[in-house]
């Protein structure tokens, strides 16, 4: 480790060993490091605590403890989840950490908002799976970011890194965005794996036939389209 290195400090929420629910691999068990602070605000977080906007709660770490405390967890895990909040507004230590884990062979799987090209670029050769956000601007309320997600996709495909999408479907989403994210998609890969979650909140409000007709409409430009709900919820394990 270097001197930079001893000095490394990132502000965590949570360490916790589960299953995880969401998107390729769903199902397998990882250990996950929750980052604190978020530069999206999605109407429909599940996680508020880790964004800043309703409590500023978290622990500073050094990289060293953070390094402990996932391999205290590690035994029977298949990866690393880091999460958030939004993992890459603070790259350098997650670089740090990620570096620490591959010498370990431990997997490194990223979940991102997908709009932080610029710090993606400072990561991407220490992450081993990337699991990007699509925010579309009916789901989440925010400003689109479609500029952002398509530098973002772009920079994990010319790095030829295993990549996959989400993208969150609420009762309130319009199929323009899906159209727009396809078209995205498309253009920098028609085989990427691209999921439609059903928003957990609304799936008693008709959100599931609204899947149904999105998952037919990109399934015609792209070649791996699937429909996931948030299984850890279902399962009711973190």
């Amino acid at each position: 480790m270097t001197d930079t290195d001893s000095k490394l400090q990132a502000r965590l929420i949570e360490f916790f060993k589960s299953i995880q629910g969401e998107g390729k691999y769903a199902g397998v068990k990882q250990v996950f490091v929750r980052f604190f602070e978020c530069n999206m605000h999605c109407v429909w977080c599940d996680t508020p605590h880790s964004i800043g906007d309703t409590t500023r709660r978290f622990q500073t770490m050094d990289l060293d403890e953070v390094y402990g405390r996932i391999i205290d967890l590690w035994p029977g895990c298949h990866s690393v989840s880091l999460t958030g909040g939004e993992p890459l507004l603070q790259a350098e230590f997650l670089r740090a950490l990620a570096e620490k884990l591959q010498s370990q062979k431990i997997p490194v799987h990223l979940e991102t908002n997908g709009i932080c090209p610029a710090e993606l670029r400072q990561v991407i050769d220490v992450v081993d799976v990337i699991s990007m956000d699509i925010k579309l601007p009916s789901s989440t309320q925010c400003r689109p970011y479609w500029p952002e997600h398509a530098e973002f996709l772009a920079v994990a495909r010319e790095h030829q890194r295993e990549i996959f999408i989400k993208t969150v479907i609420t009762k309130d989403t319009d199929i323009s965005d899906i159209h727009e994210a396809v078209r995205m998609v498309q253009a920098v890969d028609p085989d990427t794996l691209f999921i439609l979650q059903p928003n957990t909140f609304d799936l008693g409000q008709g959100v599931m036939g609204l899947c149904q007709e999105m998952e037919e409409a990109a399934s015609q430009h792209l070649r791996n389209v699937r429909i996931l709900p948030q299984m850890h919820k279902i399962m009711k394990v973190r």
